[in-house]
């Protein structure tokens, strides 16, 4: 029994003896324990996903990557990965440690399943050498979302080649289905005179401006008297849903403009029988009642140089001043009789414009060089 007990105490001893020179000389062995004094681990940083990022749904599993830490201890890193749905980490999502160091200065880990959709997540990291540990880093939140996405809009009118009461008809069509959250939608309406929309005739673009349905007024006429082929899409740049389905219709014919009247011969008698210049004004402004067109003007001031021409006043021949610019009667000065052409010309108001009534005048003659001279043609 003695004997027995020696060698068993004999036996301890190697053991310990052992296990003391394993923990003093291979510092590096996975059975070390304790930290090493004077260790010091940076925290690791967090780089994608980057805080405030927002991910979408359908880019996932998602992957983290972070730059590595540092250590000044002879020891290797491995790293512990964490996510939770708040800042304080007390309701942990996905944990993984022992995640070795990547190449090149940074580590990434591809998550082994997706993260539910519609939630806002921390992460954060640490690095471990087996005894010491780092501080964890700081947490970054990110946001994984329902990515957007369109179903064709549905258009209401007009539809069934109705007849529109106008070249601009109202489009209207019910929003086009979505997933996600758009923070914008806008649509497109293109119009055309065929079914492939080879031959467009307009392309519009208008914002969403909520309800169920979405209405636009056209913003310019369309061609008249033809059927025309519409489609509209929802987008929100980058995603662009598919072409609604193509309605038609027909608009009316193009209203044709209401030609201007050419002016007739001057009403009433000739007043060519008048003595004095005025009475030859006054006796033709008295044929044209009221405030005189432009064209109209144009004929009484013909009148009146013809007039004057036939009567037994002097200082003739008559005529209307042809202007060498503007067209705002006819190319014709608008209140003038004149007589001769070049330095020599002379030039009598026969309006006058102060009350807005053009009443007879007779106020010249107004001779160079305070005229501007132009082509008198003689009535």
């Amino acid at each position: 029994m003695k004997t027995l007990r020696v060698l068993s105490a004999a036996l301890l001893s190697v053991a310990m003896a052992s296990c003391a020179v394993e923990k003093s000389e291979t510092p590096l062995a996975p059975t070390v324990a304790g930290p090493i004094a004077g260790v010091q681990i940076t925290a690791p940083k967090p780089l994608e996903p980057a805080a405030g990022s927002r991910i979408p749904g359908d880019r996932q599993p998602l992957t983290l990557l972070l730059e590595n830490a540092s250590s000044n201890g002879p020891r290797p890193l491995s790293y512990l990965f964490e996510i939770a749905t708040e800042p304080g980490f007390s309701n942990r999502v996905f944990a993984q440690d022992s995640v070795p160091p990547g190449d090149a200065g940074r580590t990434a880990l591809q998550l082994p399943t997706n993260l539910t959709i519609g939630r806002m997540y921390y992460w954060r990291a640490k690095a471990v050498d087996g005894a010491n540990e780092s501080a964890f880093s700081n947490p970054a939140d990110f946001n994984v979302y329902t990515p957007v996405a369109f179903d064709k809009p549905t258009p209401l009118s007009p539809v069934n080649n109705d007849k529109t009461s106008s070249q601009r008809p109202t489009f209207a069509l019910a929003n086009a289905p979505r997933q996600g959250s758009p923070a914008t939608v806008s649509y497109v309406i293109e119009i055309s005179l065929d079914s492939a929309f080879l031959n467009k005739t307009a392309v519009w673009q208008f914002d969403e401006r909520g309800g169920v349905q979405q209405s636009f007024g056209s913003a310019a006429d369309l061609p008249g008297g033809v059927q025309l082929f519409w489609h509209s899409r929802a987008f929100e740049s980058p995603v662009i849903g598919p072409w609604s389905d193509t309605a038609v219709f027909r608009t009316p014919a193009p209203v044709l403009p209401t030609p201007t009247p050419t002016p007739g011969p001057a009403p009433g008698g000739s007043c060519s029988s008048q003595t004095q210049p005025f009475n030859v004004v006054k006796c033709r402004r008295d044929q044209f009642a009221g405030h005189m067109s432009s064209d109209t003007t144009l004929a009484f001031e013909k009148a009146v140089a013809s007039d004057l021409n036939k009567s037994s006043i002097g200082g003739g021949p008559y005529g209307v001043l042809r202007k060498s610019g503007g067209s705002s009667c006819g190319g014709y000065a608008c209140d003038i009789i004149c007589a001769g052409d070049g330095s020599g010309q002379r030039q009598w108001d026969i309006l006058g414009d102060s009350d807005g009534a053009q009443t007879p005048a007779w106020n010249g003659p107004n001779t160079s060089p305070n005229i501007r001279v132009d082509k008198c043609d003689v009535q």
